[in-house]
């Protein structure tokens, strides 16, 4: 395919702060079993686009180790696939996408390639987008630059010829611009701006606000036939769990709950990670649990986003609301104790 794909993932959400204190949002845990940054990958995947740099900035360890060599989505190949092009912290973390100074440091990654056109993409946006059927417009459009839309809302997902991008990049210090997405917002002269109307489920994660509701909207089945398709798979790291495990006595209504786990106490209206354990009487209801976590005995929990390897202690009780589901930061411990 004749496109080159920037992934940038060094862009920071100050609203996700709780959940990307050791992570980049874009690996953020998503519907039990993915990354963010699953989506975008898939989506490229699947419209035959096989060269990808990932622009992360620190941290990084925790998307590194996810999406590895590109193995999962068939993008650890002699000849292109996926590249992993850290930038530097002092130029990461603006909270624009397609920032030209981080995608300058690695410039080799565009004067190498030979793909004509380039999307530049981001790593917090849900969406099954045909960038195959983008790039046609684009095309066809003749305009410098074509922007995802859908319903006036931006996906911030840019398509634009590599010459271009590449000016851009050279140039963005004396246009005083800072990103693709400055570029398109500001309507900068002498460019063209065309916009590519998606139809599909999407949904924007950049507030911890927007992710509980996204999450728990995956509970909708409407949702997740829109958003899991059989032709267009979302790929994710591949890990070799058994199946989880339904103790006599425990109860589940309308959740999502990933291999691994096991279940004695009640799960309602929830999202269960791989690998955690409810022991009997706990009570979990709008709740995302996330890898690993325990929960023990006679706890009772409600709105409640528990990050990676939580252990919430026997009788604890939490209740968030909608607007503001409690926050459990990775590897946080909870006993009654802590709570009076």
């Amino acid at each position: 395919m004749k496109l080159l794909a920037v992934i940038d993932t060094s862009v920071k959400k100050e609203g996700l702060q709780d959940l990307t204190i050791h992570r980049a949002v874009s690996s953020i845990p998503f519907a039990g079993r993915y990354r963010l940054i699953d989506f975008p990958l898939s989506n490229l995947v699947n419209s035959g686009v096989t060269t990808v740099g990932v622009f992360p900035s620190y941290p990084f360890a925790s998307l590194l180790d996810h999406i590895g060599v590109g193995k999962s989505w068939d993008l650890d190949r002699r000849k292109n696939g996926l590249f992993f092009l850290p930038i530097t912290q002092r130029d990461g973390g603006l909270s624009t996408v397609g920032a030209f100074a981080g995608l300058e440091e690695h410039m080799q990654f565009f004067t190498k390639s030979i793909q004509p056109h380039v999307i530049v993409s981001n790593g917090f946006v849900i969406n099954q987008l045909d960038v195959k059927d983008m790039l046609d417009n684009h095309i066809q459009s003749g305009a410098d630059i074509t922007e995802a839309v859908m319903d006036g809302v931006s996906l911030k997902k840019y398509i634009l010829s590599k010459d271009l991008l590449v000016e851009l990049i050279q140039t963005h210090r004396e246009k005083n611009v800072v990103s693709v997405e400055d570029v398109v917002n500001l309507k900068k002269s002498p460019y063209t701006f065309n916009q590519y109307e998606y139809e599909g489920y999407y949904a924007i994660i950049d507030s911890v606000q927007s992710y509980f509701q996204a999450s728990l909207a995956l509970l909708d089945e409407e949702n997740r036939k829109q958003l899991f398709l059989p032709d267009r798979p979302i790929y994710t790291k591949v890990k070799d769990e058994p199946p989880t495990r339904y103790i006599a006595g425990s109860k589940v209504r309308r959740a999502l709950i990933a291999n691994g786990s096991t279940i004695m106490g009640e799960v309602a209206d929830s999202i269960i990670s791989r690998g955690v354990y409810i022991k009997k009487n706990a009570r979990l209801e709008k709740c995302i649990i996330m890898q690993k976590c325990v929960i023990e005995e006679n706890c009772n929990l409600s709105y409640v986003i528990a990050d990676k390897d939580v252990y919430i202690g026997e009788g604890v009780e939490l209740h968030g609301t909608a607007e503001q589901p409690i926050v459990l930061r990775k590897g946080e411990t909870v006993t009654k104790e802590d709570l009076r």
